[in-house]
C-alpha cells in the first residue's frame, strides 16, 4: 500500500507541474480540457497521499486544487458539447 500511495503522490506532483508548465509555455490554455484534467487528477492523487501521510495544510489546499479544477472541467465539457 505505501509503494501504491507513494506512486500517486509523484504522480499527481507531476501532473500538475507539468500542467503548468504547458500553460506558462502557452502549449496548452487553462481552457483546455487537457489542463483541467490534469489539475483535477493530480490533486485528487496528492489528496490521497497528504491524508495518508496526516499532511492535513496539504491536503486542504489539494482539496481546493480540486474544488476549482472540477467545476472548470464541467463547464469546458459543457461549452463544447453545446457548441455541436
Amino acid at each position: 500500500m505505501d509503494i501504491l500511495i507513494e506512486t500517486l503522490g509523484w504522480i499527481g506532483s507531476v501532473e500538475i507541474l507539468f500542467a503548468y508548465g504547458l500553460n506558462s509555455f502557452q502549449k496548452i490554455k487553462t481552457d483546455s480540457v487537457l489542463f483541467q484534467t490534469l489539475n483535477l487528477t493530480g490533486g485528487i492523487f496528492l489528496i490521497i497521499n497528504s491524508i495518508y501521510h496526516e499532511a492535513y495544510p496539504f491536503t486542504f489546499i489539494n482539496s481546493i486544487w480540486v474544488l476549482i479544477a472540477l467545476p472548470a472541467l464541467i463547464r469546458i465539457i459543457s461549452k463544447k458539447n453545446s457548441n455541436r
